[in-house]
């Protein structure tokens, strides 16, 4: 094998060291902002409302500490390899348990591996968690291409499926010969993904949202089918905005995001109604929801912000869901065989009824309705999210 190809798939440590006068120039930034006035309307039907963003600015240029966050990541082993001409970071934390299983888990958008964390020592040590040794998982979290610290791609074809494909290469380098996945957001269509594709070693897959129901239509016999098409008509009609801009424009949005600390913060938290709400509540009123805490939130914020990945993020909306993406009009692979977890967490988008997730999935072996968490369920209630997927899979070991 050549030198070159040897250097190609190489696992290297690596590890989050950011200047201190990147920090500067984001409070240079931040303290330069030029503000609109005020919404008109009384709630956030016209967007992030002037006093929650205000609030953040203030706290992120004031008082909030990356090296705090810079911290967290150190402390945790980090890696980067190259796939498919991309360079893909992830964090990889082995259990000390026996019999550990390994769990690949992808974040979403406006997420990162941030996100994530809180939930690796619920899940690679659950006897301090609550749980048994037996339910103990190795850990994998890999950025998604262009997101945090794993690179841009250099050309268009980087949809689902394509990550998907490299997340299967990613565990395979790792030796994993068996393995589960779980994903939310953008990472529940790539675990989707990984499912229908079906690679070696891949046991079960777990989402927290219900994939088949953003392109196909679902069931409306029963009250609780008819509540979550409403939901979805809801968010169709009037808190999409950033999914459509993302799919159809994503450079557009992207001058904003690079340029403006203030301006990637007010896209991110705009997202659905529920998660905005919580973080709106945490910085105005000092009441977090979980571990939405202005910390975490701005740890979020801010690795978007020093990794300049505001605009390469938003093309994997072009090229997932857009209509003049490679991927448009492309019929999806049959629904995987292997068996399928779903939890649903009730600050969702839609709150997703069981005979959805069995009419879109053969092999349904776990459902559960929860009575907390939102769209963001592993980083707002991270101990309850591990013991979702501890319960999910236990049936695998």
């Amino acid at each position: 094998m050549s030198s070159t190809v040897e250097t190609a798939i190489e696992i290297r440590p690596f590890q989050v060291d950011i200047p201190e006068e990147e920090l500067a120039k984001l409070h240079r930034r931040i303290a330069a902002t030029r503000w609109p006035s005020k919404e008109l309307a009384p709630d956030r039907s016209q967007g992030v409302q002037l006093a929650a963003l205000g609030e953040l600015a203030h706290y992120w240029e004031n008082d909030y500490d990356w090296r705090r966050a810079e911290a967290k990541l150190k402390a945790l082993p980090q890696f980067t390899t190259q796939i498919d001409g991309v360079d893909i970071h992830f964090i990889h934390v082995k259990s000390s348990h026996k019999d550990a299983l390994p769990l690949i888990m992808t974040h979403g958008w406006p997420g990162s591996v941030m996100e994530l964390i809180d939930s690796v020592g619920p899940l690679t040590d659950p006897t301090a968690h609550g749980g048994s040794a037996e339910d103990a998982f190795h850990l994998v979290l890999p950025s998604l291409p262009g997101y945090g610290f794993s690179g841009e791609p250099v050309e268009v074809g980087w949809d689902l499926g394509r990550t998907a494909q490299a997340w299967a290469e990613l565990m395979r380098r790792l030796g994993y010969t068996r393995y589960v996945a779980q994903g939310g957001d953008v990472g529940a269509g790539v675990t989707d993904a990984m499912g229908r594709q079906g690679p070696e070693g891949l046991l079960a897959i777990h989402t927290n949202l219900l994939v088949p129901a953003l392109s196909g239509t679902m069931p409306t016999d029963t009250d609780e089918e008819r509540a979550a098409a409403a939901q979805i008509a809801t968010f169709q009609q009037s808190g999409n905005g950033y999914f459509v801009e993302m799919a159809t424009r994503p450079q557009t949005i992207g001058y904003a995001l690079l340029d403006s600390p203030v301006a990637l913060a007010a896209w991110m938290i705009d997202h659905d109604t529920d998660a905005y709400y919580k973080i709106a509540r945490a910085f105005v009123d000092g009441q977090p929801s979980g571990n939405l805490t202005r910390d975490n939130v701005l740890d979020n914020i801010t690795v978007y912000w020093l990794t300049g990945t505001g605009a390469s993020a938003a093309r994997s909306y072009w090229e997932a869901y857009g209509p003049d993406s490679p991927a448009a009009g492309r019929q999806p692979l049959p629904p995987p065989s292997i068996p399928f977890g779903f939890t649903t967490f009730p600050g969702e988008i839609w709150r997703t009824p069981r005979s959805w997730v069995e009419a879109s999935y053969p092999n349904v072996i776990y459902f559960n309705e929860v009575d907390k968490g939102g769209h963001f369920a592993a980083w707002e209630e991270p101990e309850l999210f591990s013991a979702e997927l501890r319960a999910a899979f236990k049936s695998l070991r």
